[in-house]
C-alpha cells in the first residue's frame, strides 16, 4: 500500500480545532502517513492551521462526508439538487485549502435510511452533481471517490457493481470508488470477488471489522480481502483503519451510522493493533502472491 492511514473519529469527535491537532499529532505518533477527516466547515475551523501542522509531521489529509436530506444530490427537487451540488463544491475546496488530496465518502446521496426505492431521474441527477463536482476538483488538485455503504445508510450504491455503472453515468473518467469491509460484508456475495471486479477503479479502501471494533476479532474473512487487493495492484493507492466507538465519536454520525455501544473504550491500543494487522497482513498477502506467481 502507499499510505496507511487512520479515521480521525479514532481520535476525536471532530468538533473543536484542539481536537483535530491533537489527532494529526496522535496520527503521526502512531506510525500512521495519512488522515481520514469527516467534512471541515471553514467558518467553524482554522484550515491553514492544520495544514501547516498536518505538513509539518508528514501526514496527507484525505476528508469524507455524507449529505443532509435537504441537500441530496440524488432528489427529484432542483432546488435540493442544486444545493448539494454547491455544497460538494465548496467541500471540494476546502480539501483544497487545507492541503487535502481527496474528497471520499456518500457524495451521491443523502447519508441515512431511506423509506422509497432510487428512481432513474434521481440516480442521473445525481451523476450529473457528481460530474460538476469532479470538474471543480480537477483543478483544485483534488480526487473524488465514491463511497459504497450498506442498505441503511444510501439507497443508491449499495454494491462496486453498482457504483461502477454509476461511474460510467457520469461521463468522468476521474471518478473513482471508494470501498469499506464494513459496508461489503453486509452488500456483496463475495468482498473479494468484487474487488476483483472493480479493479484500478477503486482508488481508497477502508478496513472495518464488521462490528467497527478491533481488527480480526469479528467475522471478516480478511486474508482473501487482502489477497484481491494484492491482485489488483493496490500498492500504490491507500488504505485507511476506521473503526467508530460511542466513547469517542460524534453524536450526530452515532445517530445515522447507529453507534450506540462503546466498540472499544482506549483509542491508543487500538490504532496500534490496527497499525500491526494490516501490515503484517499485507507482508502476509504480497508473500501469497509471490509464492503463487513463482509455482
Amino acid at each position: 500500500m502507499r499510505r496507511l492511514g487512520i479515521h480521525s473519529f479514532v481520535w476525536t469527535n471532530g468538533q473543536t480545532q484542539e481536537g483535530l491537532e491533537m489527532a494529526l499529532d496522535k496520527t503521526a505518533e502512531h506510525g500512521f502517513r495519512l488522515i481520514e477527516f469527516a467534512y471541515l466547515r471553514p467558518e467553524k475551523f482554522d484550515l491553514d492551521r492544520l495544514a501547516k501542522k498536518a505538513k509539518e509531521l508528514d501526514v496527507d489529509i484525505v476528508v469524507t462526508m455524507g449529505l443532509p436530506a435537504d441537500a441530496d444530490v440524488s432528489s427529484e427537487d432542483k432546488a435540493v439538487v442544486a444545493k448539494g451540488t454547491s455544497m460538494l463544491s465548496d467541500a471540494v475546496k476546502a480539501v483544497r485549502d487545507i492541503g487535502g488530496i481527496r474528497l471520499g465518502g456518500i457524495l451521491y446521496s443523502k447519508h441515512g435510511k431511506y423509506d422509497r426505492m432510487p428512481t432513474r431521474n434521481g440516480w442521473m441527477n445525481s451523476a450529473k452533481a457528481v460530474a460538476a463536482t469532479a470538474n471543480v476538483a480537477k483543478d483544485c488538485g483534488v480526487q473524488i471517490v465514491l463511497e459504497v455503504v450498506n442498505r441503511f445508510e444510501s439507497n443508491l450504491l449499495n454494491t462496486a457493481a453498482q457504483g461502477l455503472k454509476f461511474i460510467k453515468d457520469t461521463g468522468r473518467d476521474d471518478v473513482f470508488l471508494h470501498l469499506d469491509t464494513f459496508h461489503m460484508n453486509i452488500e456483496e456475495a463475495s468482498p473479494a470477488d468484487a474487488l476483483r471486479m472493480a479493479g484500478d477503479k477503486v482508488a481508497y479502501f477502508h478496513f472495518n471489522e464488521n462490528y467497527r471494533g478491533y481488527l480480526g476479532t469479528g467475522t471478516i474473512d480478511f486474508p482473501s480481502i487482502f489477497s484481491a487487493l494484492v491482485d489488483i495492484g493496490f500498492h500504490n493507492r491507500d488504505i485507511t483503519f476506521e473503526s467508530f466507538s460511542s466513547a469517542i465519536v460524534d453524536e450526530a454520525l452515532s445517530r445515522v451510522c447507529g453507534i450506540w455501544r462503546d466498540t472499544w473504550d482506549d483509542n491508543n491500543p487500538l490504532a496500534a493493533h490496527a497499525r500491526a494487522f494490516i501490515e503484517s497482513h499485507w507482508a502476509e498477502a504480497v508473500r501469497r502472491a509471490e509464492i503463487n506467481k513463482a509455482a
